[in-house]
């Protein structure tokens, strides 16, 4: 199965920010439930407004180039 750029691109923001709190995926599958999930919560809510910002940027582009941005899905 081949992942979609914005999928790839969810998945290192999903490293990022777990790194940036001393985790890793494996690491916080170890982690109590009530940590785990409250940390999921937050890594839910850091790639949505990346993946926001990056969405507003393309648009922003494209609008300034004068095209029609791809849209997937």
């Amino acid at each position: 199965m081949i992942d979609s750029p914005e999928t790839e691109l969810a998945r290192l923001y999903i490293e990022e920010y777990l790194r940036s709190k001393g985790h890793s995926v494996q690491s916080v599958c170890k982690l109590p439930e009530g940590e785990a999930r409250r940390l999921w919560v937050e890594v839910s809510l850091y790639v949505s407004s990346k993946l926001a910002e990056v969405s507003a940027r393309s648009h922003l582009m494209h609008d300034i180039a004068g095209t029609a941005p791809h849209e997937s899905g």
